[in-house]
């Protein structure tokens, strides 16, 4: 049980140290649209996202006037689109109207984002996978609310490189069709090995086959948090530092708890999982690298940077899973360099590469997040930087993910601006040698030999 210290406890922390509910996110089921009409399934999916989501940012509104627990986003994910849409759409203008259907209802509950708009071609690419792939350009650079990802590896199947492939150059494409807005719809769009079903965060979300017809999950946040209870104990053994961001995290989690407990009942709909990730934001005071700073780094990017984050990570998930008996999702500690203020610093200095922050992906959450290239960067190069976080991912058996933006008519050193959370990026410098002979082989880079068990 939840009681009342731990309530008033939990809002000292929301008045001083930054913590927030990142998300509510109500996943629904579209299975039961599927057609081989687009205009019928697109009818179905308004009529089951508006009708099963009606009262999400209502209940939220309430939550956060009840409990004084602000709840920054609330959010949707669907079933994969590729999953719902395939016998109905068989053309890329198909797709887009999908994706029209699925903003149009977004925008019509009130929620901030949907995640869903997405493909899982881990192994192999079906006709309407690629189709679907093709569109995201357009589909992104004409919709506001749709967040797109594709599963292009997992550690059971191996790196699907013609897959690879066409994502570099779809990223390309998606940063043309918005470079009016700083090539923003790259923002929006993410690229995993081993995707989770159950994960609640943008832009990767979408509602897992193996879920119920409707399902909340919440995500917390709190790095501000952790920092203030790290630089508690400055100077202090591992052993202290490991115990303290394992019984903050343990706090923190239970605020989620909290939330996901009083959305599920209000909503009528079960209660999934609780994320507790640590999603910086552009404020001041809520950055991953000041936590690992605190840890006793100059800067982040120093030697010793990944054996903090990978500290942090691991006591961040001991301390969640023992408030929770449903911790899911990425749980851990994201790395975007847009929303975190320290991780900036640390660009501009010339502290953090990208070669650092691909190391540190090992032990991170997710991966490669929010990070800004330049404009002329090859697509073949960006298809190089997503092959080495798949093998990442897919050999250390955990999700890797690639959010990148090669933002249109920008180079090395100059900055993108994306606004709200998504906050502002220098354009970081990408290595200059070729990989366009690897990528331009195709087929697909077998598993790894432990991923052979039963």
């Amino acid at each position: 049980m939840i009681n009342i210290n731990e309530v008033i406890e939990t809002n000292q922390m929301i008045e001083k140290e930054n913590l927030d509910v990142r998300t509510v996110t109500l996943g629904i089921s579209l299975l039961d649209c599927i057609s081989d009409n687009v205009e019928t399934l697109c009818e179905k999916v308004y009529s089951k996202i508006t009708d099963t989501a009606c009262n999400l940012v209502p209940v939220c509104r309430e939550i956060e006037r009840e409990f004084a627990i602000p709840i920054v986003n609330k959010r949707i994910s669907v079933t994969p689109a590729g999953l719902i849409g395939a016998a109905a759409c068989r053309s890329i203008d198909d797709w887009v109207l999908l994706a029209k259907t699925l903003d149009r209802a977004a925008d019509t509950v009130g929620v901030n984002f949907l995640g869903g708009f997405s493909a899982l071609p881990a192994k192999g690419m079906t006709q309407a996978e690629s189709l679907l792939i093709k569109s995201v350009p357009k589909a992104l650079a004409c919709t506001e609310h749709v967040c797109a990802s594709v599963n292009l590896a997992s550690t059971k199947t191996g790196i699907n490189m013609d897959a690879v492939k066409l994502m570099g150059q779809v990223i390309k494409q998606t940063a043309r069709e918005t470079a009016h807005r700083d090539s923003i719809g790259c923002a929006k769009l993410v690229v995993f090995c081993n995707a989770p079903d159950d994960n609640p965060f943008m832009a990767g979300a979408f509602h897992g086959v193996s879920e119920a017809d409707s399902v909340i999950n919440v995500g917390v946040s709190g790095p501000g948090v952790i920092n203030h209870a790290i630089q508690s104990v400055k100077g202090r053994d591992f052993g202290t530092l490991c115990d303290t961001v394992k019984n903050t995290a343990f706090k923190v989690t239970r605020l989620g708890q909290l939330v996901a407990m009083e959305a599920s009942s209000r909503l009528g709909v079960p209660y999934g999982i609780v994320d507790l990730s640590l999603a910086p934001t552009p404020a001041v005071g809520d950055s991953i690298a000041e936590i690992l700073e605190s840890m006793g780094l100059e800067k982040t990017g120093a030697p010793g940077t990944t054996a903090a984050l990978a500290l942090l990570n691991d006591q961040v998930k001991k301390g969640g899973i023992m408030a929770s008996s449903y911790v899911g999702g990425l749980s851990g500690a994201f790395i975007p360099v847009s929303e975190d203020h320290g991780m900036i610093d640390a660009v501009n200095c010339g502290a953090l590469s990208i070669e650092k922050l691909e190391a540190m992906t090992c032990v991170c959450s997710v991966g490669l997040d929010m990070i800004a290239i330049p404009g002329d960067t090859p697509a073949s190069s960006i298809s190089g930087i997503i092959a080495d976080e798949m093998a990442i991912g897919m050999i250390n058996q955990k999700t890797t993910a690639v959010r990148i933006i090669p933002a249109y008519g920008k180079k090395t050193g100059d900055t993108v601006q994306f606004g709200g959370l998504l906050g502002s990026a220098p354009v970081m410098k990408v290595s200059n040698f070729s990989c366009e002979d690897f990528i331009a082989r195709g087929g697909r880079i077998p598993a790894p030999v432990h991923s052979f068990k039963n």
